[in-house]
């Protein structure tokens, strides 16, 4: 009897697996993004996604660094500033001078799409400045001296800009659930590849009748 009762509740469990697998492929995970400012710097011409933060970021005179914010997945999904990383336009006309740098500054305060809820960016180009900072002077300094008040969080991230956005610093934001499809017929489903009806209740069945072969191999016992 004891073989049985084990091969029962073998098929309850191969029955629970096979409609877990079922219904687990009917569900996709949902990705998730983050809403932030990201932080860019100038590279022949163009802007590439910077290595550390501003606050420890040191560019030199006649750089220019970029700032977006935007919802994005990581890094590599970052959105780029609109302005070009141009020195010469944002600086024209600010000379050398002893002990300090010069650094374009470009803040791109994104889309109304990417704002978070009940806040909208400021209208209008994104914002540019010629900072005039110390030798050693920071991408935050460069930034402060352009586009205040800036606002970090405990860990030093980076929050707002110039009062944008207001509140939160660099939430996840769940992927939208895409709307819900028309029901196709079981047989379609199968010709896709998703589970059917018939699937479904096969399963329902299978569990049924182990959980029945469990309880008789029991009284038998």
């Amino acid at each position: 009897m004891p073989s049985r009762s084990r091969a029962a509740a073998g098929a309850l469990a191969c029955g629970t697996a096979g409609l877990l697998l079922a219904l687990g492929a009917a569900a996709p995970a949902q990705a998730a993004g983050y809403r932030y400012w990201s932080y860019w710097e100038a590279d022949a011409g163009k802007w590439t996604y910077a290595t550390q933060g501003p606050a420890t970021a040191r560019p030199a005179d006649g750089d220019a660094i970029g700032f977006r914010f935007a919802l994005s997945e990581d890094s590599a999904d970052a959105t780029r500033p609109t302005a070009a990383p141009d020195f010469g336009a944002v600086c024209a006309g600010v000379g050398k001078e002893p002990g300090t740098k010069r650094v374009a500054v470009v803040v791109d305060f994104g889309t109304p799409q990417d704002a978070p809820s009940g806040e909208t960016p400021p209208k209008g180009p994104p914002t540019t400045g010629c900072a005039r900072i110390a030798e050693n002077g920071t991408g935050a300094d460069a930034l402060a001296a352009v586009a205040k008040p800036l606002r970090y969080d405990s860990s030093a991230m980076l929050c707002g800009i110039a009062g944008y956005p207001k509140h939160g610093c660099g939430e996840a934001v769940a992927e939208a659930e895409p709307e819900p499809a028309a029901r196709k017929p079981a047989a379609q489903e199968e010709e896709d590849g998703g589970p059917s009806l018939g699937l479904l209740a096969g399963g329902g069945a299978v569990l049924v009748l182990g959980a029945a072969a469990v309880w008789k191999s029991r009284r038998r016992a």
